[in-house]
This record gives C-alpha cells, sequence and structure tokens, in this order.
C-alpha cells in the first residue's frame, strides 16, 4: 500500500466517524460512509478493486446489521472494521474469512477509540457551557470544530499506521492499551447509557403514567424474556390504541368532531 493510499483511507475513515454536522455531518458520515457496505466501495476503488470491496463490505455489514448504538451504549465500532479490515483483507488477498476475524478486535479498538475522544472532548462541552453562559455565541458556535482535533487523532492516526504498516500494528497498538485505561473506558461505557436513555425519556415521556409503558416494555423482555418482534407488536398495537384515543378515533377510521360549535339561528 502507498502512502498515498494509506493518507486517503485514513481521511476518508476519520469523515466517516463524523455525527456532528462538521464537514459531511453525521448523515453523510457516520450513517453512510461509515457503514461497511458504502465504505467497502470506496475502498474498492482506492484500493483498485471494487468488487472486492463491496464483498468484504457487506460480509462486515452483515456481520453487524443488528448493531445499535442507544444511548451513546457502543458495544461495536464498525469504522476500524471497515477502514482497516477491508483495505488489509484486499492486500492480503484472504477474502471474506480475513476481513471477519479481522474486524471483531478493530471493532473493539474503535469502540476504545470513542470513549476516548468523548472522554476528551468533556472539556470542550464544558467550554461551550461557559461561551454561551457569557454570551459569546460565535466562540460556543466553533466548539464543534474544535472537537473534531480530538476524533481526527484517534481515528486518523491509528488507520494511517494500521493500514500502512499492515496487521501487525493492530495488535500494537490493542496492547498498547492499559488495564486501568480499559477500566475507564468501562466506566464511561455505562454511564453513558443512563445519560442517553434519561435525555430520550425527557423528550418521549410527557406524563408520568407513560412511563408504564417503559416498565411493562421491561417487564416482557426481563421477566418474559420475550424477543423484540413480538414486543414491538404489543407497542404498535398499544400505540394505536392510544393514538386513537387520544384523537377520538373510532376503530372504523371515521373522524369524530369534538368540541363546542356555537349555532346561528
Amino acid at each position: 500500500m502507498t502512502v498515498a493510499q494509506a493518507i486517503l483511507l485514513a481521511l476518508l475513515g476519520w469523515m466517516s466517524s463524523i455525527y456532528s454536522p462538521v464537514l459531511i455531518g453525521g448523515l453523510a458520515g457516520w450513517y453512510t460512509l461509515g457503514r461497511p457496505l458504502i465504505s467497502g466501495f470506496v475502498i474498492g476503488i482506492i484500493m483498485g478493486n471494487i468488487p472486492g470491496g463491496i464483498v468484504l463490505g457487506a460480509a462486515i455489514q452483515m456481520l453487524y446489521i443488528g448493531l445499535v448504538t442507544p444511548g451513546g451504549s457502543m458495544p461495536a465500532d464498525v469504522n476500524f472494521a471497515a477502514w482497516v479490515g477491508i483495505p488489509l483483507a484486499l492486500i492480503a488477498g484472504g477474502g471474506t474469512k480475513y476481513a471477519l476475524a479481522l474486524a471483531v478486535p478493530l471493532s473493539f479498538l474503535g469502540v476504545a477509540a470513542t470513549y476516548s475522544t468523548i472522554a476528551v472532548n468533556l472539556y470542550f462541552v464544558h467550554r461551550q457551557d461557559a461561551y454561551i453562559d457569557a454570551g459569546n455565541l460565535n466562540k460556543a458556535a466553533q466548539i464543534p470544530i474544535v472537537g473534531q482535533i480530538t476524533n481526527f487523532a484517534f481515528r486518523f492516526i491509528p488507520i494511517f499506521l494500521a493500514d500502512y504498516y499492515g496487521s501487525g500494528m493492530i495488535t500494537k497498538l490493542t496492547a498498547m492499551i492499559p488495564n486501568w485505561f480499559n477500566d475507564i473506558l468501562q466506566v464511561f461505557a455505562n454511564m453513558l447509557p443512563l445519560v442517553g436513555f434519561t435525555l430520550l425519556l425527557l423528550m418521549i415521556v410527557k406524563s408520568n403514567f407513560d412511563l408504564i409503558y417503559f416498565v411493562f416494555g421491561f417487564a416482557l423482555t426481563a421477566v418474559l424474556k420475550l424477543s423484540m418482534v413480538p414486543i414491538v407488536i404489543f407497542a404498535a398495537v398499544i400505540a394505536y390504541i392510544n393514538f386513537n384515543r387520544n384523537n377520538q378515533v373510532p376503530m372504523d377510521g371515521s373522524k369524530q368532531i369534538v368540541g363546542n360549535s356555537n349555532m346561528e339561528g
């Protein structure tokens, strides 16, 4: 792999990890270019093997097809799995098995990069709050751009080193992470879902009565051990009944007009 290819892969790998309005934004970055199926196509163009990149990207995408990150919880990171695993597999000619074997440790390395970025950027968040309180909105608006410096360091540098120097660098980077740092990351990993779900509840819950639905869902999962499919069906039925009750729409679909009307004789 040439230096130019490694730099381009690392640059696009960093841009695909962006989930803020900076540069290409979260929609084009994290949720589009950051998906292995899309990134595999782009990597194939850079490496001169488009069919191989698509096949490897589809294999890694299928491995993490059900991956969600609710409330900031990051069980795995597909960014490193794609932008490091796919190029190395193309160079080695190892096929999908080689790419999938690299994807798992790379995804954990990506989790470390994610939580490291979050931990450092907490400082910038507090600085932004201070600027807002002081009425300095121009500086506050620049904080998301400044925060990308941390994301660039934890994304661009590891991807470039791993792609240019090969799979041996991955083992070295993983071994360099001390146990105490992993413990700190685990603390953040346990806290972030709680904060995230709390923020979601503040937006969703309109009254204390709505919390019953969440308790009911928890009981279905923890007590009855139901999978997500029947739970979603139950939720859809409850949501439909609740919607009709709030809008006073009969089950036959006809709209009722509720309210006082002034009749002029």
